[in-house]
């Protein structure tokens, strides 16, 4: 994989920070892995009448339109892009360039920052770019203690993508995918998440797990985690065709298509429990991650990855 070019000024770095305290709020999304936790509380409406509301919602939002008319009376506040101000201030990042890995991680981030800022452009709207905090251990988040164990993940409340950069060397030697692809898709799923967050995707599914039965919750929590993995990809798309094509080549899909099938919730489940359970999926299979990161990944287009009105994940 090939990612020159400039690097992000929101990376936040606090791997020299000791951890403490507990903010509000939840997880909105993590990239998976053995015990970690659903990224979402559990709640919401049944899928019966409700789900295919949701599914409605979601096409409007990603292509572009106002959800505000669509939601009536389903939630209050205000559903517009611009509700999720992160809870504080942005912090200067401390170490941006300091080693190689950071500043790969960086490249990756100014990348998706290019890439949605475009998309984002098209549909009429401003992107809003998130902060990613490089933390070792534990760290402070506006949704409780994050810790390196839960793999990297999203808070919504403040806006951030947070990563124990240990995570990349467990995903070369305990999930057998080594390479900056796999770990550039990592981060690309994450930004997935604030992505949907700036559409209010993100809130709205939350707010219908809040009276959903668990099963119902996490069948939800897949749809969201594939249409990450979806954005992804369609990252990935747009970010090589800005660099002529160079950025990635089949060696570097294999290894992300490699990563994807590691950490599908089938493969962890037999590896950790010796029996697969479809009902407590929370990130998909192996077989619907690979897919639907391969939708986006071949398509370039986030309105493909439609995960929400999908009969068939």
């Amino acid at each position: 994989m090939q990612m020159d070019g400039d690097e992000s000024s929101n990376i936040e770095d606090r791997r020299d920070d000791g951890a403490g305290g507990f903010g509000g709020g939840g997880f909105g999304g993590g990239f998976g892995g053995p015990g970690i936790p659903s990224p979402m509380g559990g709640g919401g409406l049944a899928f019966k009448g409700g789900f295919g509301l949701v599914a409605f919602i979601v096409i409007a939002l990603v292509l572009g339109a106002d959800p505000g008319a669509l939601l009536g009376g389903l939630a209050g506040g205000d559903p517009s892009v611009q509700s999720s101000a992160p809870a504080s201030a942005a912090r200067p990042a401390s170490r941006t360039g300091a080693d190689p890995e950071t500043q790969f991680v960086s490249r990756v981030l100014k990348s998706t920052e290019d890439v949605w800022s475009d998309i984002f452009r098209d549909m009429g709207r401003a992107y809003r770019q998130p902060r990613l905090v490089l933390f070792r251990d534990a760290t402070r988040t506006e949704c409780g203690v994050g810790q390196a164990a839960m793999g990297p993940f999203y808070c919504p409340a403040d806006e951030r993508v947070y990563l124990d950069l240990g995570f990349f060397d467990e995903l070369a030697s305990r999930f057998h995918s080594p390479g900056q692809f796999p770990q550039a898709y990592v981060i690309a799923h994450e930004i997935g998440h604030h992505v949907q967050n700036l559409l209010g995707i993100s809130g709205k599914v939350q707010q219908m797990r809040q009276t959903m039965s668990k099963r119902d919750g996490n069948a939800l929590s897949v749809r969201t985690e594939l249409q990450a993995d979806c954005f992804a990809g369609v990252w990935a798309n747009r970010a090589d065709r800005q660099r002529g094509g160079r950025m990635i080549d089949d060696r570097d899909i294999e290894q992300a298509m490699a990563a994807a099938t590691a950490i599908g919730d089938d493969k962890l489940q037999r590896q950790t429990q010796g029996r697969v359970v479809p009902d407590s999926f929370t990130h998909g299979s192996s077989a619907q991650r690979t897919r639907w990161f391969r939708i986006g990944l071949d398509s370039g287009d986030p309105r493909k990855c439609d995960t929400f009105k999908a009969q068939q994940l």
